[in-house]
């Protein structure tokens, strides 16, 4: 027995080296597998980790994102096209800043002394208007004006009907939990500005142009029908919004909906050059639109369907929307966990449909591994393009006065080509500045967990605490730089553990597999500080791993 517990030892030590993680070790002791060596000294034979770089503050410039920036540059710049593509203008944002914007050819192609366009140049962006009425229902749900998000849409639309010959026999649990008596629970909120609604793209015998008002629409939708039962498919709907839009202002708010979006959002917000009524001042500063023939396109008015796409704007109000949604603008307008809830896509659709997932209002698309959330526009003379990468808190917009690129890759998809990768090197090479508590004093001294392993919290030269393990129990197998942890401040007594350089995601130790990948950002609690003010101990509840305690003195070991 006393050799079994030496080998467990070891494992524990190793554990605890990195996150403490030593709760039930038999459970972390695997196989050796013989498909796969992981081997510090060789990293073709290792996965490196973290996945996903933390997105730090970088110190500019940096060659790598310098050499993309110019990259996306050269490529907006060659699709301009003097017929077909006259104006681009776009911004890359990262966090609350704009790393670079670019505006290519002439605000108006047609005339020779046209300037270029610039960041506060007007175009109309179509499908990126769905965005607002999206905000409106977050920002009801979190004052409580709407009971949930998944509300059945009759609630707010008493003569709302609709066929539904795909429909099954009964809605789902929850639907029809929060719903009882309702006649289409699975029509709600969330799925009518995810796509997942249902809804015909367009209310029959009517075109963009349809002028009608919500009783006109009810009443062209009573003879109509779902082309799918909501939630088992994702299909495009402008539709959705125009309803959701209208219901919610009137019967919520008791106003009408630019109104309500001007006020609560526009001015809120400061994006004081986006609107819906394109009068002669705005058309003075707008681009010109044109078809693919050059032609210029007219500044047609979208009727009932304007929530879903009638507005204008300008590069520099999208990056500050865009920033907002990264939740980095100085301005907010939604909590965080409201806006991480926005953020997450809700399905992944089926074969054929254009995006691999929906969310709200996004069409969702893996790239390079990273979720790219992104709302287009396409609206004649004009195509539209916002984006977001949540996990690295970057942000595109591109604005474009003709018709988008059709030949080649996706355009959007191609910058993102350059800048993933940069911004990914970029995150990965830089230092972390970790956050130190009001005083080190409580945490700093020495701390075993069962007498079997220990360690030593000091502070280094910033006030940060940095762990380190020591003992008969160190393994030389393990790289030195695996037994030092750093440890930032999060709030009162808690800190978040911190691998300051990649590592593998897994580490063979003797017979067990460690998987650090897990292990990593884990938080440890220390208790509250004593009659001396010093914390006697911290627990790791993540990791399962409880009661490492403080000892008075450094322990001796014999040879």
């Amino acid at each position: 027995m006393k050799v079994k517990w030496t080998k467990l030892g070891m494992v524990v030590f190793f554990l605890l080296s990195v996150v403490m993680t030593t709760c039930f070790i038999w459970q972390y002791r695997m196989p050796k597998l013989e498909t796969e060596t992981v081997s510090t000294d060789n990293a073709k034979t290792e996965k490196i980790c973290p996945r996903f770089p933390e997105p730090v503050p970088l110190k500019h410039p940096i060659p790598v994102l310098k050499e993309a920036l110019e990259q996306v540059d050269a490529l907006l710049r060659s699709k301009v096209d003097k017929t077909r593509l006259p104006a681009i203008s776009a911004i890359v944002i990262l966090n609350d800043s704009v790393l670079w914007n670019g505006n290519f050819g002439k605000k108006n192609g047609s005339d020779p002394s046209s300037p270029p366009p610039s960041e506060y140049t007007m175009y109309r962006i179509a499908s990126l208007s769905k965005i607002f009425p999206t905000l409106m229902l977050y920002k009801m749900w979190e004052d409580g004006e709407v009971g949930s998000l998944d509300d059945p849409f009759e609630k707010y639309a008493e003569n709302f009907t609709i066929k539904n010959p795909l429909g099954r026999s009964s809605s789902s649990g929850q639907a029809s939990a929060q719903a009882p008596g309702a006649r289409f629970p699975g029509l709600t909120l969330r799925r009518m500005i995810s796509q997942l609604s249902g809804l015909p793209r367009r209310l029959r015998e009517t075109n963009l142009l349809w002028s009608g008002d919500m009783q006109a629409a009810l009443a062209l939708l009573k003879d109509d029908i779902l082309v799918a039962d909501p939630g088992t498919k994702c299909h495009y709907s402008n539709v959705a919004f125009s309803l959701l839009a209208k219901a919610l202002a009137q019967q919520v708010a008791g106003w009408d909906f630019e109104d309500w979006v001007s006020v609560n959002i526009l001015q809120k917000l400061g994006l004081d050059d986006t609107g819906f009524d394109i009068n002669p001042d705005i058309q003075a500063q707008m681009a010109v639109g044109v078809y693919d023939s050059g032609q210029p396109a007219p500044l047609y008015d979208l009727g009932w369907y304007r929530p879903a796409g009638q507005m204008y704007s300008t590069a520099a109000d999208m990056a500050k929307l865009t920033m907002v949604l990264l939740g980095a603008y100085s301005r907010s307008l939604l909590r965080d966990d409201t806006m991480k809830t926005m953020l997450t896509p809700t399905f992944r659709c089926q074969a054929g449909y254009f995006a691999n997932a929906t969310g709200t209002p996004w069409e969702v698309n893996e790239l390079q591994g990273y979720d790219v959330l992104r709302k287009d526009g396409d609206l004649d003379g004009y195509a539209a393009s916002l984006s977001l990468v949540p996990r690295l808190n970057m942000g595109l917009v591109v604005l474009m006065a003709g018709v988008r690129p059709q030949t080649g890759q996706d355009l959007v998809n191609q910058a993102y080509g350059y800048l993933l990768p940069a911004m990914e090197t970029a995150f990965r090479g830089a230092r972390r500045a970790l956050a130190a508590p009001p005083s080190s004093d409580p945490y700093v001294g020495i701390f075993t967990y069962r007498n079997m392993t220990f360690y030593e919290i000091k502070a280094d030269s910033d006030g940060a605490l940095v762990m380190q393990q020591f003992g008969p129990q160190m393994d030389p197998s393990v790289p030195s730089k695996y037994r030092t942890i750093r440890l930032d401040y999060l709030e009162d007594r808690v800190f978040r553990v911190v691998f300051e350089q990649e590592y593998p995601c897994k580490l063979k130790v003797n017979t067990a597999s460690v998987s650090l990948e897990a292990q990593d950002r884990q938080l440890f609690n220390f208790y509250p500080f004593s009659k001396k003010g010093v914390s006697p101990g911290f627990d790791a509840p993540g990791l399962n791993t409880y009661k490492v305690v403080r000892i008075a003195h450094r322990p001796y070991f014999p040879t």
